[in-house]
């Protein structure tokens, strides 16, 4: 039961790992669907072509990774709205994801058989490297000189730059680690989750996300936390239908966004985000 918590919550808590950083280095990712789901294919393509996952896992990583670094160019370097970008990425990778897969195998809807992740011990490696990551993520954002730099660019980033210091250098970085996490996310959505790729897989995973790092006061534990609330809630879901409860499928399926709801309903008032969270920034004269 354990395992399978932790299993379904991975991707999620992998992209609000990485949401985390990015917020509280003052950037607002709404695309970070969209940015799962580009690695949910990369890594779906590359794992079925060359039967290696860990191959698969990396080309989600670099899936991701490009993915930010266009959607930087748009709201680090030209200070664009980051709401609009992010919804721009999101409807451009549901479009280009469906178009590859289509071109791919001819149809949508045709499950693939993905090889499979070895375990560790009877653990999936990804779940460990999570739990590995929370730990790192909060340690880089505390104790570190660059997590410094990335807290004072989500709250005072002219202070910043008047310490002698690159908002957009520090921003950029942020960027990337975030991008890899949730490409990463993507990734091991396809290949150690549902071993196989279906359109718009990702199916909201990267708006709970999002969700989470609130829930979580944008702390890496606590936002891995949540996301594994959301795991629980999925593997309940899943046992539920196996037990033959004979309730609407459609029920079992909706439990895991009406669970994020309601958190951010009851727990997410009151929460102070960083202070230049979504804000632009455009050097002063």
């Amino acid at each position: 039961m354990i395992a399978l918590i932790l299993l379904f919550s991975t991707p999620i808590a992998l992209a609000a790992i990485g949401e985390v950083i990015h917020q509280r280095a003052g950037l607002l990712n709404i695309g970070l669907e969209g940015t799962m789901l580009g690695g949910a294919l990369a890594g779906a393509l590359v794992s079925l072509t060359i039967g290696d996952p860990w191959l698969g896992l990396l080309a989600g990583i670099v899936a991701g990774v490009a993915i930010g670094l266009l959607q930087a160019l748009f709201t680090v370097w030209l200070a664009l709205d980051q709401v609009v970008i992010g919804t721009a990425i999101n409807l451009t990778m549901l479009g280009v994801t469906s178009t590859v897969f289509r071109a791919q195998f001819g149809r949508s809807g045709e499950l693939l058989s993905l090889p499979e992740l070895p375990k560790i011990g009877g653990i999936d490696p990804v779940v460990i490297l999570m739990l590995v990551l929370v730990v790192g993520a909060g340690w880089l954002l505390r104790f570190s000189r660059w997590g410094l730099l990335a807290r004072a660019s989500g709250e005072n980033p002219e202070a910043l730059r008047a310490s002698g210091t690159s908002v957009n250098r520090v921003r950029l970085q942020a960027v990337v680690l975030a991008s890899a996490l949730a490409g990463l996310g993507g990734a091991h959505l396809s290949i150690g989750v549902a071993q196989s790729f279906a359109e718009n897989m990702v199916a909201g995973r990267g708006f709970m996300a999002l969700a989470m790092v609130t829930f979580g006061r944008w702390s890496p534990t606590y936002a891995v936390l949540a996301a594994m609330l959301i795991g629980l809630v999925e593997t309940l879901q899943y046992r539920a239908q196996a037990m033959g409860w004979g309730l609407p499928p459609q029920l079992f399926v909706s439990l895991p966004y009406v669970s994020a709801l309601a958190v951010l309903i009851i727990l997410g008032r009151g929460t102070r985000q960083p202070a230049s969270l979504g804000v632009p920034y455009r050097r002063m004269k």
